[in-house]
């Protein structure tokens, strides 16, 4: 049997906006972007060459749904942004506007800060650290 996780729902405020930053600032690559009935789109936002799961970007429409935007996973780190070169990523979501929560730190798994997304949704950037031979 073979299984992955491929799809994460994102609640956003606005589908532009939303797209804006996660393509814009992240440059994450938009898979799909289709209207759908009652003014809900269907907005598919994944990192530029990964091969791990992609953000659904969900409007919320209700009070319950509103008030979790920017708090899914109730103020810890949520999400964990993969990358093969940390100066560089790092250097470019700086110009691009990317608020970083904290100053880039080594650990023993790796490079790493958080950053947050216009929703206060926050992530690692991090880059795993060369396996140490035992």
């Amino acid at each position: 049997m073979s299984q992955s996780l491929f799809l994460v729902t994102l609640l956003v405020d606005d589908y532009d906006r939303a797209k804006a930053f996660y393509c814009g600032a992240l440059g994450f690559d938009c898979l799909q972007d289709e209207v759908r009935p009652e003014g809900k789109r269907w907005v598919v936002v994944k990192p530029k060459g990964g091969d791990g799961a992609a953000f659904l970007l969900a409007k919320a429409v209700n009070e319950t749904q509103k008030a979790a935007i920017g708090n899914q996973t109730g103020g810890r780190v949520g999400f964990f942004l993969k990358t093969d070169d940390f100066a560089r990523d790092h250097a470019a979501m700086l110009a691009r506007g990317v608020r970083f929560l904290e100053q880039p730190r080594r650990e023993i798994y790796g490079t790493v800060a958080v950053f947050s997304d216009p929703y206060g949704n926050t992530f690692d950037l991090i880059r795993h650290a060369a396996p140490t031979a035992s």
